[in-house]
Formats: C-alpha cells, structure tokens, sequence
C-alpha cells in the first residue's frame, strides 16, 4: 500500500484540473493507517455541473490526483482513479459531515474516516516546487555526465526514472539498456559476451540540455551511451520471430482516455501480476507487456490516444522471465479470489487481446561490446 500512494506524487505532475467554470472546492480530510499514518485530503469541485475529485496525500509531499470518478450520492461518497488501482467507498453520517468507508488499492483494503470540514479546519497542501518544463522536442539529447558502476550482488528488481533532471538506471544488465534504449525483446538481441546478460549495472545521467526528456528523447540518450561507454557496435537484421500481436478484442476496448497533458511523460509499471498505466499509448503500452511476456509485442491496435487503465492478473512461469514471487505464481491459481490468467485479464478487463504468431521481426546483431569505460 505504502509503494502504491507513492506513486501520487510521483505522478502528480500529468494531470490538471482544465479550465473550465467550477465552484470553490470543498474539503473532506482523513488519516490512512497504511503501515504508516498518512494524511489525505480530497478537494471536490463542481465542474460544468459534474464534481470532480482531487486527493493529495499530504505527508509523501505535494502534488495530487485527479480523479476518474467522483460522486456524492443516495448518502455515499464514492471516487477512483483509474491507472492505480485506487478506489473509496465511503457511507455518509446522516448529517452529512463525515463519511465511513474503505481504501482499497492494489488488492488491499484499509478502513478510512473521512471527514467534511471548512477551509479554515483543513490540513495545509504543501506548496509544489516549480516543476521542471518539457524539453524541446526538437532537440537530440545527449549527456553531460554519466556515472555507470556495477548494481550491488544483492539489489532486487530494476528501474529507470527520472529524478529531477538526472536519468537513472537500477539493476540493468547491458542486455536489458539495449533492449530499453532500442525497444527491443531479449529474443531479438542476437551475439555478444554471456556478461552483457549477466553483469548488472547503476547508472546516473544528467542529459547536457535543460527540460525533462521525453520517453524517445531519453532512450536517445541511453544508446549514446552504449556507444560512448560500452563501445557496443550491431546491425540490424530480420528475422522471423515468434510474436504477440497486440489488438482490440471483439468486445471493443475497455480504456479511459487520459486527461493529463499528452506531452508529458507516461507513468506505467507495478509489482508481478498488476499494470498500472497512466497517459500511455498503446504502443507504450506493448513495450511495457514484451518486457514481462517470453517474445516481442507488435502493436495493432490501431488505437492513437493515451489511456489510464489498471489490469490484475496471476503471472505463469512464462513471464518476469521465470522470477515470479511464489505468493503470485500459478501455484496461486487453484485460489478461487486469485486474478485470472494474463490472457484472459487481457480480455475482460481492457478489452484488448494477444495471439501468438510467427512473423518478421527486427533484431540487432552484435558484432562487439566491451565493459564500460571509467566514470
């Protein structure tokens, strides 16, 4: 639960209330005993007639979260936000002033109180830092410096994100910064020493121009640094492949167009077995399943929007590449509360589907590669 509303903050900075005519927001308020006592506040606007929802979990700092939905009706307050597994369901008292209820997120469900109060009873936001602006499209980044040493023997997991304007890599083996800076399976990455699948390394980069890079902008910078620092040379080759092919199920899909600025970056990942994506293409969205699937993921969706969804499925030995934690196995899946198969959740919870073919592929050869170069 404590890893999940930190992703409130972190994603903060995609999404925006619009300008459209709303009334002043009213305030509800309430402690979330999560491990550790969280004080969140939901400020609820009226918009063109419709309310709208904003929580901030003010003790993880600031920023908040749009809601996907909002509503005050027949004595309950209910919201969700569609993209974190997030949702509330609260009974109000009968005077109205509080509401009694159940966080529930990520398949946890914790008892919270929220309480109605007046602008001068609320618990002060904390005041945002000016966020950083969007680089310039246009331009092709490179870095002004980059740290690169081995991962410690006993890191666990992997990430890149960005932290304020430094792009920073966790636990990737050379393998898996091709794979991430060329968006490309593991299957199509042919040749090269067995270390570039084993040795893990840490990076810390900060790009040599102003502005958070955008998802292309920053894997440019990461193939400059294979070049640069691992000295890697390829070519490129097709080759017939076994494939997902990405589409839309005969149901149609089942997706919540985003409202954050398109420009900004998407937010996707969680823990085996739960995708939370907000502000994703479908594209963004098929890179992220073909580094959890066994083969390549080819988008054919035809889908041209950014979405928010949230999916929940129990993992099979075919994915993670084979590092599922036992609790979300397939050993868990005679649990009659366990989530359905991956291509099944696919289906009925998005609705979208994967079908294995063979069909040509794009993959890199490479000719030679050598450990990284001193910081």
């Amino acid at each position: 639960m404590k890893k999940l509303l930190i992703l409130i903050g972190m994603l903060a900075a995609l999404l925006g209330m619009g300008a459209q005519a709303q009334t002043a927001p009213e305030t509800w308020q309430g402690t979330l005993h999560a491990g550790r006592d969280l004080r969140l506040v939901l400020q609820v606007t009226k918009v063109d007639g419709a309310l709208k929802g904003k929580i901030f979990s003010i003790d993880q700092g600031p920023g908040g979260m749009t809601t996907t939905t909002m509503s005050i009706d027949g004595g309950v307050l209910k919201f969700a936000i569609t993209g974190m597994d997030m949702s509330y369901e609260g009974k109000l008292s009968p005077d109205g002033k509080s509401a009694t209820g159940t966080w529930k997120q990520g398949g946890r469900e914790t008892p919270l109180v929220l309480e109605h109060v007046s602008a001068d009873a609320a618990w002060e936001i904390p005041k945002a830092t000016p966020a950083l602006s969007l680089m310039d499209p246009k331009l092709t980044p490179g870095y002004e410096v980059a740290t690169i040493k081995p991962s410690r023997p006993d890191e666990q997991g992997r990430g890149f994100t960005l932290q304020g304007r430094h792009l920073v890599a966790r636990n990737f083996t050379v393998e898996g910064l091709i794979t991430l800076a060329y968006n490309l399976h593991s299957t199509q990455v042919m040749g090269g020493p067995d270390w570039i699948k084993k040795d893990h390394f840490d990076m810390d980069v900060l790009p040599d121009h102003e502005g958070l890079p955008s998802l292309e902008q920053a894997r440019g910078i990461v193939r400059k640094l294979l070049a640069d620092r691992f000295a890697l040379k390829f070519h490129d080759d097709t080759k017939v492949l076994p494939v997902y092919v990405l589409s839309v199920a005969k149901s149609g899909p089942k997706l919540t167009k985003s409202a954050s600025d398109p420009n900004s970056p998407p937010g996707m990942g969680g823990p085996p077995g739960r995708m939370m994506m907000r502000n994703g293409t479908m594209a963004e969205f098929a890179q992220v399943m073909q580094g959890i699937l066994d083969r390549p993921v080819l988008d054919q969706t035809e889908l041209k929007d950014r979405y928010d969804l949230t999916m929940r499925w129990t993992p099979d030995d075919s994915q993670y590449g084979g590092r599922v934690p036992p609790q979300n196995s397939g050993d868990n899946a005679a649990n009659a509360d366990a989530p359905p198969p991956l291509f099944t959740a696919i289906q009925e919870q998005i609705g979208l589907k994967l079908d294995a073919v063979k069909a040509p592929a794009k993959v890199m050869v490479i000719e030679s590669v050598n450990q990284p170069s001193a910081n």
